[in-house]
């Protein structure tokens, strides 16, 4: 019987239904990829059209009328987008990294069953989530004691810690038996040396699931200089890209050419969809070093308690 059912499972007929199988697997997800890659695409046609052509045939996955215009309206002064990119990029990548350094340390020193005080820093950063001091208070902390106002660091601080990141981190950490930390610490490793050589190895997933989170939230983020920053040099990529929508806005409604008297064109359907794709062009090669551990930090997080 067991010859039969091997050779059941090695004949032509199964053969051929595990390639269907696998076939139409991979067939039904490249559809399901392009079904979530289409609205990408159509904003990338919008911001290639002219405003005429959208209003005319709506937005298409090939631009009607190719034209250049809205790109070249945000880039008539390049360096400001380019400097706005820096500042983005040394935002994230500095708020990023000191941002899981700190959270993963609390979450690490939080989930150790010998540190006395773990449950009740654990209540004071679950307090945070439920409770703020508001904005008016925050505001006056961060320019008047602080002195923040105008530096990049009012871009980094106030989102350098988040409550809820450092509690899913913290169960990554109690996953890690504690007979393993013991041992090593038995071995004569200290804390730093048993959470830098092991606890933040083992739980590489989840820092970087949180890690993506994290530097999306600092390049997404315009709030910040909202509130905190008035000169153009500190501004990231998302609030001037917000400024000049503002300004084109504004120019589409009262200015007038100076020669034929006509208002002044401006495209500002296609200039939205060119800000959509310069603000999370670059953004999107972070999925590329961390896409391996996206799901199954996302999976390991929702299944700890």
């Amino acid at each position: 019987m067991a010859t039969t059912l091997r050779g059941a499972h090695s004949g032509p007929w199964y053969v051929f239904m595990r390639v269907l199988g696998r076939l139409i697997l991979n067939s039904v997800l490249l559809a399901f990829s392009l079904f979530c890659l289409f609205p990408f695409l159509v904003v990338i046609s919008a911001s290639l059209s002219t405003e005429e052509a959208i209003g005319k045939y709506g937005y298409t996955l090939l631009p009607k009328q190719f034209s250049l215009l809205a790109y070249e309206t945000i880039f008539v002064q390049a360096s400001r987008v380019l400097r706005a990119y820096g500042v983005s990029a040394l935002v994230t990548a500095v708020g990023t990294s000191l941002s899981m350094l700190i959270m993963s340390l609390m979450a690490y020193g939080t989930s150790r069953r010998t540190f006395h005080l773990r449950q009740g820093i654990a209540f004071y950063v679950f307090f945070t989530m439920l409770f703020s001091g508001g904005l008016v208070p925050f505001y006056i902390l961060v320019t008047q004691y602080l002195h923040l106002k105008n530096t990049l660091w009012a871009l980094i601080l106030p989102g350098l810690v988040s409550g809820w990141w450092v509690l899913v981190l913290r169960t990554f950490f109690l996953d890690i038996p504690e007979e393993l930390l013991d041992a090593a610490k038995i071995d004569g490793a200290g804390e730093w040396r048993i959470f830098f050589q092991i606890a933040a190895p083992l739980s590489t997933p989840g820092l970087a699931t949180i890690a993506l989170f994290t530097m999306l939230g600092f390049w997404n983020d315009f709030y910040s200089a909202l509130l905190f920053v008035d000169k153009e040099a500190l501004y990231p990529i998302q609030y001037l890209l917000w400024v000049i929508l503002q300004s084109a806005e504004w120019l589409q409604k009262t200015q007038q050419a100076q020669l034929s008297g006509a208002r002044t064109q401006v495209p500002m359907l296609p200039m939205r969809m060119a800000m959509a794709v310069l603000a999370i062009g670059p953004i999107t090669f972070g999925y590329l070093f961390v896409q391996k551990y996206l799901v199954r930090g996302i999976r390991l997080g929702s299944l700890k308690g």
